[in-house]
């Protein structure tokens, strides 16, 4: 078996440990039969296996089980790096809304650089922003950029409305702050992975609607789109059989809205797959897995953003299943895929 580096092993354990806890363990058995395995890129099928040979049994992801669940992902995050440096802020909330914390990474006054506010995953009810801040920091030095990564409240304590005003009070603190923080406000960007993708989304239409922001990019990483895939719309294995599943999906979204996910009340300002607004929205690379679960959710939301005008990037890579590039960080397909992200920031700050 392929030697997995000690940041491959953070990313490996938590994810491994939150498949467990996010339930569908029958799931996950079935994708480490060879069979479905083969559909795995070769490269990535290591670590799809090392993965599996992870599990344990644990409860199905629930409200009872949601707090254990977020102990686990958190007792596995990989701490900050001593550089470049990161401070913790609170910053002030939209009206009606509590403070937001946030923690600022490569900030420095006396500089005029990019920026990203950056929004964490987690299917919208775990995950936390300083378990993200060392790859924060590896990417901020190789952009020679200062990040934001935002802690959203998270469902179901707080429904869709509570995690997008948070996310967007810290964007309008960034801007509003950025000679303080060395950000060129002209340049700023969202980003974000899994549900912190679709959090990106969201922001990148909240951000145009609002009109005070001008956001050059936004940065989706196998994002989180569409309450109805794993309700209405089911992707046929080996689709969406290896971390996050359609039972995960199904609790994420219902947690997030507040509702049965799938329907047709859904709140189409939860949703970006639901909006019919796409157009005046910024350059937009997406990437996810062919594997994934969000595969065809974010094949569609490319074309829809291309329909609407919008200039889009849409990379799907074979065999790649969620969250690979973070446990597999390694291996030329995962560096393949980092450097097209890194390709579409640098294009969007030039």
């Amino acid at each position: 078996m392929k030697r997995v580096s000690r940041r491959e092993s953070f990313k490996l354990a938590a994810i491994g440990t939150a498949g467990c806890l996010l339930g569908g363990l029958s799931e996950l058995a079935r994708a480490s039969e060879p069979e479905e395995f083969a559909y795995v890129h070769p490269q990535l099928r290591p670590f799809a296996k090392q993965l599996m040979a992870m599990l344990e049994p644990m409860p199905e992801l629930s409200e009872k089980s949601l707090s254990f669940t977020r102990k686990a992902m958190g007792g596995w995050a990989q701490p900050p790096l001593q550089a470049p440096a990161w401070t913790r802020q609170s910053v002030p909330g939209l009206t009606g809304h509590p403070a937001v914390t946030v923690y600022v990474v490569n900030s420095d006054a006396s500089k005029r650089r990019p920026a990203i506010l950056h929004t964490h995953g987690g299917g919208f009810v775990s995950g936390t922003a300083i378990s993200m801040v060392a790859d924060l920091q590896r990417l901020a030095l190789e952009l020679d950029c200062t990040i934001v990564t935002v802690d959203y409240r998270l469902a179901p304590e707080t429904r869709y409305q509570g995690s997008i005003a948070d996310n967007y009070a810290a964007l309008e603190w960034l801007y509003d702050n950025a000679t303080s923080l060395g950000v060129d406000a002209g340049r700023i960007a969202v980003m974000g992975e899994s549900a912190g993708g679709g959090h990106a989304a969201l922001l990148a239409l909240k951000a145009r609607d609002v009109g005070k922001v001008p956001i050059v990019a936004q940065v989706l990483i196998y994002p989180m789109l569409d309450d109805r895939t794993g309700t209405v719309e089911t992707p046929k294995a080996p689709i969406g059989t290896i971390v996050w599943t359609a039972a995960k999906n199904r609790f994420g979204w219902g947690a997030f809205l507040g509702m049965e996910p799938g329907m047709d009340t859904a709140p189409v300002a939860a949703v970006p797959a639901r909006r019919s607004d796409l157009a005046g929205l910024p350059p937009t690379f997406i990437g996810v897995g062919a594997i994934d679960l969000f595969v065809d959710e974010d094949i569609m939301y490319a074309k829809r953003l291309i329909a609407a005008g919008v200039p889009t990037r849409l990379e799907v890579v074979p065999g790649a299943f969620h969250g690979f590039d973070g446990i597999a960080a390694s291996t030329q397909v995962a560096k393949n895929f980092h450097e097209s992200k890194v390709a579409a920031l640098r294009s969007a700050f030039a």
